[in-house]
């Protein structure tokens, strides 16, 4: 398990992960992130939960899968098909909690939600493995 926190634009956010590790096989797998995000007044639920779920996804790629590989100036993964992105067979389950705060104006929901998925991930494999992880995507 992991966890990270942060903040951005007036909005909050804190990432819980739970890994699963097979150090033979070196594969990292994410299991299941819960997210508490808060954005001050809550406008529209569906969209803002849909808003959350896209950060979230797009987080797991850029820590787990998505890099620019270069070799002699020349880019080895030019292509769609040779960039990895995450697939729906990718995606954790998920538990999101929206907090309302209708006491606040409506704050950015287009970023926070993705900054402490990455770290979130990292503190995990620490937690696992004890080796501080130094760059994306995250290798075991």
């Amino acid at each position: 398990m992991g966890l990270a926190c942060g903040t951005e634009k007036g909005s909050y956010v804190a990432a819980c992960v739970e890994v699963d590790i097979d150090r033979p096989q070196k594969k990292l797998q994410v299991r299941r992130v819960c997210e508490a995000f808060e954005c001050g007044a809550i406008v529209n639920p569906a969209n803002l939960l849909s808003q959350v779920q896209g950060a979230i996804i797009m987080g797991l790629g850029a820590a787990l899968r998505e890099e620019i590989r270069f070799e002699k100036g020349t880019i080895l993964n030019a292509s769609f098909g040779e960039y990895l992105v995450p697939r729906l067979e990718d995606v954790p389950e998920l538990d999101i909690h929206l907090v309302n705060r209708p006491d606040l104006p409506s704050a950015g929901a287009g970023e926070t939600p993705i900054i402490a998925i990455a770290p979130a991930i990292a503190n995990a494999v620490f937690r696992a493995t004890g080796a501080s992880v130094q760059a994306l995507p995250i290798r075991i």
